[in-house]
Formats: C-alpha cells, sequence, structure tokens
C-alpha cells in the first residue's frame, strides 16, 4: 500500500482556505482533502503564527474556524534552527527560507503557495513548489482516471 502524499501548505494558502466564501476554493479543497485523509498536509509554526496575525487584523471572526481547519487538517512542526538553514540560502526569500526546510524536514513533495515567485530550489532539492490550483487540478485528473474493477 502507497503512503499518502505529503503536501506543505503555506500561510497564503491556509488563510485563503479559512477565510474563503465558497467550499470550491481550491485552498479549501487542499485542507478537506487533508481532512478526509487523502494527503498529510504540514504546515509549520511560523505559518500558524503568520495566519492567527493576519485573521486577527482582518477578518477575527474567522479565527475559530480556522483554529478547527488547523486541528482537523494540518500537521504543525517546528520552525527549523537557524543552522538548519544553512545548505539552502538563496532558494527562496529570506523571510521563506525557514518554510521551505520546513517542507524538506517533513520531507514533502509539493510546497503550496499562491507566491510561487517566492521560492525557487535548486533542481537537486526535492520538492516542487505549486499553487493549490495545481494540485487540485492534478487530484481531479488522477481520480477521473480510475476505474471501478
Amino acid at each position: 500500500m502507497a503512503s499518502k502524499l505529503n503536501v506543505f501548505v503555506d500561510a497564503d494558502v491556509i488563510f485563503a482556505g479559512a477565510a474563503s466564501p465558497s467550499e470550491y476554493s481550491a485552498s479549501n479543497v487542499v485542507l478537506r482533502m487533508a481532512e478526509i485523509t487523502l494527503i498529510n498536509a504540514i504546515t509549520s509554526a511560523q505559518a500558524i503564527t503568520e495566519v492567527e496575525r493576519n485573521l486577527t487584523e482582518k477578518l477575527p471572526a474567522i479565527l475559530p474556524e480556522f483554529r478547527q481547519i488547523v486541528s482537523r487538517s494540518l500537521k504543525v512542526v517546528d520552525i527549523p534552527k537557524p543552522e538548519d538553514l544553512t545548505g539552502y540560502y538563496g532558494q527562496a526569500n529570506p523571510k521563506d527560507l525557514p518554510l521551505l526546510v520546513a517542507a524538506l524536514q517533513a520531507n514533502c513533495a509539493y510546497f503550496l503557495t499562491f507566491n510561487t515567485r517566492h521560492f525557487f530550489p535548486k533542481a537537486e532539492t526535492p520538492i516542487i513548489i505549486l499553487r493549490p490550483g495545481e494540485l487540485v487540478q492534478t487530484a481531479r485528473l488522477l481520480l477521473g482516471g480510475l476505474s471501478i474493477p
């Protein structure tokens, strides 16, 4: 039996999923895929702090739903130590580098973000940067090709 796909979810995707008025937004669908255990959605404490800060400032009424999403859908990993970042300088904007390293430490195959231009992993770095809609589209194509015996 194959293990589930590890997908790192950036703060902007979590925010969009929590604040989305539509249950069909790509960010919301990714979080629901994790909730029903189709994928392992992973994020870091840094991303959680960022989402909480932004929701408190912009949409405080959404905070309870956000906390429920975190508890049901996300595995939260620690922020990497500064010495863990050393081999990865230049592969992300400095503010975002701990997120990329957290994703790599968690063995994530994909890093979901709307800010794809902030991440530029080297070819030998084993992670693919995608927008949430790209992952959802791929999942739809794969599931659409399944047949029941």
